[in-house]
């Protein structure tokens, strides 16, 4: 659950940014959160399904003055749900189903906004390689 993840060169990456609803707080979604990301693991995690890796981030309110290149916009959600894909036409499958649905509306209950972007990779390296 907490290891490293290897990602392909070439996969799909979907960046999900979540607005809690107001009272609502990280540890709120956390059994929802789990549970969707679960079931996505084991029912589309392999070859036909095309999950590679997800990870999930809480904005810790910090944005990098150095890395940006316009006037700094405080970002105005609290959670980043990152995936990898094998392709784009698998993720949109996946998220059709019923069975990630469900899982999916337990967490959209909490939300007041979500949108999810998806980027083709272009780039990936380590240090010494």
């Amino acid at each position: 659950m907490f290891n490293p993840v290897t990602i392909p060169f070439g996969s799909k990456m979907l960046f999900n940014a979540v607005k809690l609803k107001p009272g609502v707080t990280a540890n709120d979604i956390e059994l929802a959160l789990g549970e969707m990301c679960h079931v996505v693991k084991e029912t589309y995690g392999n070859e036909a399904g095309g999950f590679i890796a997800g990870q999930v981030f809480a904005y810790a309110g910090f944005v990098s003055q150095e890395g940006s290149v316009s006037s700094v916009k405080v970002p105005d959600y609290d959670v980043a749900i990152v995936t990898y894909w094998a392709s784009f036409e698998q993720h949109e499958k996946s998220h059709a189903d019923k069975t990630f649905n469900d899982k999916f509306s337990a967490l959209a209950e909490m939300c007041s906004d979500t949108f999810e972007l998806g980027f083709d990779m272009l780039w990936q390296g380590v240090p010494g390689e």
